[in-house]
């Protein structure tokens, strides 16, 4: 476990896959303490980069390296949920690193210069680092194919050991229905849901990589448990990025809120 790092050290850090929700999982207190322990264990990195499920742009797009207002790209909620902050520091020097490994092998790297961070990135990172403090970068996911989000986290493991944290921030079950079908926050989840989840902890204790990538045909009530596939997919960037410590991984978070599941795993 690491428990410190600062731009002095070159300890290798951990990957990260959390289930972000939407802006009203903010609320719930037990998840935001789950966070907030666990950035405790994780210690202060150098600089994080997080790829979310809100952001496909192709070709592969980096967000803005300096500080700019936030993305608030979701609809009819409270105004309190458009007022949330989170001016970190840009971050050009890991935008340079980024743009240096992925272009290494031939891939084209745009800029959005203006494009702030959107929730799956902040509401997660207001948990874990109130502080703003450490600069943030989001980089787009270009496709949804899982095997080139794989090959996309393998080009930007060597970040681990510069004292960068990569995360990627979707949900282990995302369709909507399960709102209506779980109303409350803490109702059980339905059973497409629950096998899925289940289904998937035993793929990532065993390391099947394969069956992962090939979840929508390997799993249960795959296709009801991710309709569109883009709350999956920040998964495979995570897998590849931490694939030399695969053996390590290990579930941080799980549970249900409001039907869906909100594993959250750390490999590393």
């Amino acid at each position: 476990m690491v428990n410190s790092v600062d731009t002095n050290q070159r300890s290798r850090l951990p990957v990260l896959y959390l289930s972000h929700g939407a802006p009203t999982l903010a609320d719930d207190a037990r998840w935001t303490d789950e966070l907030a322990r666990w950035s405790a264990d994780l210690g202060r990195p150098r600089g994080i980069l997080i790829v979310s499920a809100h952001w496909e742009a192709a070709p592969l797009t980096i967000s803005a390296t300096s500080t700019v207002p936030l993305v608030y790209d979701f609809w009819g909620f409270p105004q309190r949920y458009y007022q949330v902050t989170y001016p970190s520091p840009g971050a050009p020097w890991l935008a340079e690193r980024v743009t240096h490994l992925l272009s290494a092998s031939g891939e084209a790297v745009h800029q959005a210069p203006q494009r702030g961070l959107d929730h799956g990135a902040y509401i997660p990172l207001v948990e874990m680092y109130p502080e703003a403090d450490i600069p943030v970068l989001q980089l787009s996911m270009p496709t949804l194919d899982p095997e080139a989000l794989l090959l996309m986290g393998r080009r930007l493991a060597p970040l681990r050991d510069e004292g960068v944290l990569i995360v990627g921030s979707g949900f282990f079950t995302h369709n909507l229905h399960a709102l209506r079908e779980a109303p409350e926050a803490d109702s059980r989840p339905p059973a497409w849901s629950a096998e899925f989840d289940q289904w998937g902890e035993e793929a990532l204790k065993s390391q099947d990589v394969d069956a992962l990538l090939d979840f929508e045909h390997k799993s249960p009530a795959g296709k009801l448990a991710h309709p569109r596939t883009e709350h999956f997919a920040p998964l495979f960037v995570t897998l590849g990025a931490g694939e030399l410590d695969l053996d390590t991984g290990k579930t941080v978070i799980d549970g249900f809120w409001h039907g869906l599941a909100k594993r959250s795993i750390q490999i590393g």
